[in-house]
């Protein structure tokens, strides 16, 4: 038993006086911390390969200030500056690179080395005291491991917040055609010699009852970014916002562009869409700027979610070109505006791989309705859909006319069918 015979009756009535009394063999900190120190030199190798001026001077000092914050908190004492101590040290560690794993085994093989100390000199009547002084120690263990704990959270927010900085300027720089290599140094960003430059396209959050939608559309946006550092080890660039953005992936490429693509939609539970365009780092502004004109038209022309190449979508994209040619094309269907069930039928049928009866159960009519309004077409256009020839300028119209309407407004009336369509007679295949 510890102390006199009449201070163990005065703390077996008197539980914060048991705890104090208890708490005698924690008194002498200096020579408690440097028998933890040895141990930890000993024990927790992340401590005991630093050098030995640290393990005699930081960790020494850390340590009693850990035996004093325990013994205050035995005795009831306010540790508020000794907590206060504890982040201090645990951000210097933690700029150090001082695994916090390594930090708290530490503090619990310490705890542990405490709590046996009380347990030694306490005596067959101290079990009521034990108790108490049991769950003391529980509250000293949350306590010292949450400073550590919170110091390393602030700490690394803090080092994240400025590499995120950093990445944002020299991304910023690369899309404007500046040097960046300044930046990347300082930064510690790796800049590579060629990308594979993305233009990346969201969907916005599906509405539903007690959704906030910007709150879903950010938590999307996270999600992306997360696992764009998770699939490219970190050396991807980005600017992005909850629509989406641009994305520039080192080359060779980590992950294929293509699983990459796959890999994000995955992760945000969402089917994401993309364009890409291969360029050295110099020629990264004219990459990004051809990857978004290649974006937009995939929205334009309503096409599957997934990766489109510019071999995919080349003669596609020659006919949005602004020109005499296009005002052409787009005028072939123009005879169909008085005729919105004829405009519908045909992109119905382009979109359904020239399928007649795909088409009819579609649009929910009979096949030989079908076959009507295909004739009609042919009528009113001189080009038959169900001929190849007159197929090819159809598909072409189409394309053309989504970019001829859009600056009067009517793209949308004029859109084209959700699985979007191809020059070659085939439908957009997602790589």
């Amino acid at each position: 038993m510890i102390g006199t015979g009449h201070t163990a009756t005065t703390t077996a009535s008197n539980g914060l006086a048991a705890v104090q009394t208890i708490s005698a063999p924690l008194h002498d900190a200096r020579a408690l911390s440097q028998r933890l120190v040895t141990h930890f030199t000993e024990a927790v190798t992340p401590i005991g390969n630093l050098p030995g001026e640290v393990l005699r001077g930081e960790v020494t000092n850390v340590t009693r200030t850990c035996v004093e914050l325990a013994t205050g908190v035995l005795e009831g004492h306010d540790v508020e500056d000794k907590v206060e101590r504890l982040h201090r040290a645990g951000a210097e560690w933690a700029r150090e690179g001082i695994p916090i794993g390594a930090i708290h085994r530490a503090v619990r093989d310490g705890v542990e080395l405490a709590f046996g100390l009380v347990l030694e000199a306490a005596g067959p009547d101290d079990y009521a005291r034990l108790m108490l002084t049991a769950q003391r120690f529980l509250e000293i263990l949350a306590l010292i491991n949450a400073a550590f704990a919170v110091a390393y959270v602030r700490e690394h927010r803090a080092a994240a917040a400025e590499h995120h900085t950093a990445v944002q300027t020299v991304t910023s720089a690369l899309l404007a055609g500046r040097s960046a290599a300044t930046m990347a140094r300082s930064g510690g960003v790796e800049i590579a010699d060629s990308y594979s430059v993305l233009a990346l396209g969201i969907p916005a959050p599906q509405p539903r009852p007690g959704l906030d939608l910007t709150v879903a559309a950010r938590r999307t946006l996270r999600r992306v970014q997360a696992a764009l550092a998770a699939h490219t080890a970190g050396r991807g660039l980005s600017l992005l916002g909850t629509e989406g953005g641009t994305v520039l992936v080192p080359t060779p490429e980590p992950l294929p562009v293509a699983d990459l693509v796959s890999r994000l939609s995955t992760a945000t539970g969402v089917a994401l869409t993309a364009t890409v365009v291969h360029t050295a780092t110099g020629g990264i502004p004219e990459a990004a700027e051809r990857a978004h004109e290649l974006l937009d038209m995939v929205h334009r022309l309503q096409c599957a979610p997934g990766l489109y190449r510019f071999d995919d979508l080349a003669v596609e994209y020659q006919l949005t070109r602004p020109g005499p040619g296009r005002e052409h094309l787009g005028a072939l269907l123009d005879p169909l505006d008085e005729h919105p069930d004829l405009m519908e039928t045909l992109r119905t049928y382009v979109g359904s791989d020239h399928s007649r009866q795909r088409t009819a159960r579609v649009l929910g009519v009979h096949t030989n309705t079908v076959d009507y309004r295909l004739k009609r077409i042919a009528q009113l256009t001189g080009f038959d859909p169900s001929r190849p020839s007159g197929l090819w300028h159809l598909r072409s119209s189409l394309v053309a006319r989504t970019y001829r309407n859009s600056a009067t407004g009517s793209a949308a009336a004029d859109g084209l069918p959700s699985r979007g369509i191809n020059l070659s007679g085939k439908e957009f295949q997602r790589i």
